[in-house]
């Protein structure tokens, strides 16, 4: 059963199933991504992120925890595929800016 999510956000996991153009457009055009250790900032830099990722690996977030903290969403995911590591959950940490992302940091 999906969970309740922001606008923002449950548009961020349904354009994951997309692709990197439709990733994109769900942030700001200066937003910052953190994943695996490196730092995306801008629309350009987070689409080539995105293709980057989905090149390399088949995957699939599963959303099953949503809780507010220090001012951020954070969103809960079982991640699945054909990466090494499969499965895991992952912390997905948003700051929303009007009805755009701001802000994502993606963790274990």
């Amino acid at each position: 059963m999906p969970i309740p999510l922001p606008a923002p956000i449950a548009a961020y996991f349904a354009a994951d199933r997309e692709d990197a153009d439709a990733v994109a457009r769900c942030f700001t055009e200066t937003a910052v991504v953190s994943d695996e250790r490196q730092t995306h900032v801008g629309r350009d830099a987070i689409r080539k992120w995105k293709t980057e990722t989905s090149s390399r690996f088949s995957y699939r977030t599963e959303p099953f925890a949503v809780a507010e903290a220090d001012g951020e969403t954070v969103v809960t995911g079982h991640l699945t595929g054909d990466f090494p590591g499969s499965p895991i959950d992952l912390r997905y940490a948003f700051v929303l800016e009007g009805e755009k992302i701001a802000r994502l940091r993606i963790a274990p």
